[in-house]
């Protein structure tokens, strides 16, 4: 086969693409999760045989598209809630993907015994870790109680420094033999303390720097570097890049309130989303097109598959059963064994670990590790394959049948019992009284009017509305949504005015600009209260 050009390369970036916009349509109109779509168009589009080979540089995948999906991640991450649910997400993130990590390589050494034992872990490390960029993108459009998307993303940010850092040892111990215990856990915390670590600095560097930006899309192109340089410095300072870039997204997203200014805020916020988008999209539709690669391995064809499926089915069973066997009693023991943790955070219903169990999907990670597996390996061509087939597996069925098993199971219930937090009706009234009290202390004259009445009104009117809103009990919550429909109707016939205004040639396109974004942030803002989308 002849070389693949650089303007082919771009060429099928381009059908790549398109084929992300039609995929992603399919997807909503067949209600099901976009990652499967692409996995599934990848697939198509590697069984054509005009589609050029692809074949995936493992090191590349994982530093082109890991580290600002993971920063993502971490920043727009709630850290109070984080910390508030540690303990469980370390109890997954770690707990579980070592004793997964474990029952895999003892089913695997029993299925295929002439496999040694380093290889069958090193395939237990690889498969063992749910995927960032799958949980994300199947969890994103399924509605779950806040905190389990809060415990299976933070548990998708943590955990794949683990897989990884698993994944080292064994290939090692498969390579030269020898395997210390001691070693490993030592150097397992230096990884994860040293990741956390410069994580933590380079957070806190980044975010004094950014402070004294003043150009929106300079600051932007500063959080894309900050991705991708944290993770390749930790890296290069032999420390969890993982967790480096994970603190130092946590470390952003905790500072942006009084770092980042509005303007800033609301464009970094609109092109991270296209931006990770479009990487989560094109690394599913690039899983499904490595099929081809994996079939050339195997022979050329999907019979050369069936001598392996029965350790690869065993393995797909092995990783969904051992997170069952983990998570439950993990979510039961501790609580029972802990009257004061039982107080604090009673009893889930039992719907809550089943979707946690059923919510493992793999992805980039997972076949990233298995590409970079060594040539000369042993049985590499099997681990790969297996690898694939556990992707294939967890994100079309499982994240598939996720949201059916969530509208079966109805699971809610489950939150850390707190009493210091407001809600959000209260808060909006507390900022409002406190915005009232600003604008009177600028206002008032010595001789007690207002320089600024018509300010004052306005802000006594909002503190009004919101501490009756807040004190009503959910009374005028119709109220409050006629309310906001007259808003959307006095924006729908503002905006047809400016557009006429532009049409007619009375408006420069400057003034229609800048009309028109006061309009969508009003709409915007409208369609919030309503739980709308924008």
């Amino acid at each position: 086969m002849s070389p693949v050009s650089s303007v082919s390369r771009f060429e099928l970036v381009l059908v790549l693409l398109s084929a992300v916009i039609g995929l992603e349509l399919i997807a909503r109109r067949l209600r099901m999760p976009p990652a499967a779509a692409f996995i599934l168009g990848g697939i198509a589009l590697a069984l054509i045989p005009a589609t050029p080979e692809i074949e995936l540089d493992p090191d590349l995948v994982l530093v082109l598209f890991l580290p600002p999906l993971l920063l993502s991640g971490a920043y727009f991450t709630v850290w109070r809630d984080f910390r508030a649910n540690l303990r469980v997400i370390l109890q997954l993130a770690i707990g579980a993907v070592v004793f997964t990590t474990a029952a895999v390589g003892v089913v695997v050494h029993w299925m295929v015994p002439g496999l040694p034992w380093a290889a069958c872990f090193a395939l237990g490390a690889i498969v063992s870790p749910p995927d960032a960029v799958a949980a994300k993108a199947v969890l994103q459009r399924i509605a779950l109680p806040p905190r389990v998307t809060v415990l299976l993303e933070g548990e998708s940010l943590v955990n794949d420094a683990t897989g990884l850092v698993l994944y080292r040892f064994a290939v090692a111990a498969a390579l030269t033999g020898t395997f210390s215990a001691s070693n490993a856990v030592i150097t397992f915390g230096v990884l994860a303390i040293g990741g956390v670590a410069v994580g933590m600095a380079f957070g806190w560097l980044v975010t004094g720097w950014l402070i004294r930006m003043r150009d929106p899309t300079l600051t932007v192109i500063a959080s894309f570097l900050t991705a991708w340089i944290s993770y390749i410095a930790g890296e290069h300072l032999h420390v969890s890049g993982v967790l480096c870039t994970v603190t130092c997204g946590l470390v952003m997203g905790w500072k942006q309130h009084t770092v980042l200014s509005a303007a800033t805020r609301t464009q970094a916020g609109a092109v991270w989303q296209v931006v990770s988008f479009i990487l989560e999209s094109l690394i599913f539709v690039l899983i499904g097109l490595s099929l081809r690669g994996v079939l050339a391995r195997l022979g050329g064809n999907l019979h050369a598959l069936d001598s392996l499926a029965p350790a690869a089915l065993a393995t797909i069973a092995t990783v969904i059963l051992a997170r069952f066997i983990w998570i439950v009693p993990s979510t039961y023991l501790p609580r029972a064994l802990i009257p004061a943790l039982r107080r604090i955070d009673p009893y889930p219903p039992f719907a809550i670990p089943v979707v946690m169990s059923w919510a493992g999907m793999r992805g980039v990670v997972s076949l990233a590790a298995a590409l970079a597996l060594p040539q000369g390996f042993a049985g590499r061509d099997f681990i790969l394959a297996t690898t694939f087939a556990v992707i294939l597996v967890t994100v079309l069925v499982q994240g598939s049948t996720l949201g059916p098993l969530i509208r079966w199971l109805r699971p809610a219930g489950f939150t850390i019992l707190r009493g210091d937090l407001l809600h959000e009706d209260e808060a909006r009234a507390r900022v409002a009284a406190a915005q009232l009290a600003e604008v009177e202390k600028h206002s008032l004259q010595a001789d007690h009017t207002h320089k600024h009445p018509r300010l004052v009104e306005q802000y006594s009117y909002r503190a009004r509305a919101s501490a009756r809103f807040s004190e009503s009990k959910g009374s005028l919550i119709q109220h409050k949504r006629e309310h906001f429909h007259v808003v959307l109707a006095a924006i729908t016939a503002g905006r047809a005015e400016i557009l006429r205004l532009h049409a007619s040639g009375s408006i420069h396109d400057t003034v229609l600009h800048a009309l028109e974004h006061d309009l969508d942030l009003e709409e915007m803002t409208a369609r919030r209260y309503l739980g709308e989308a924008g």
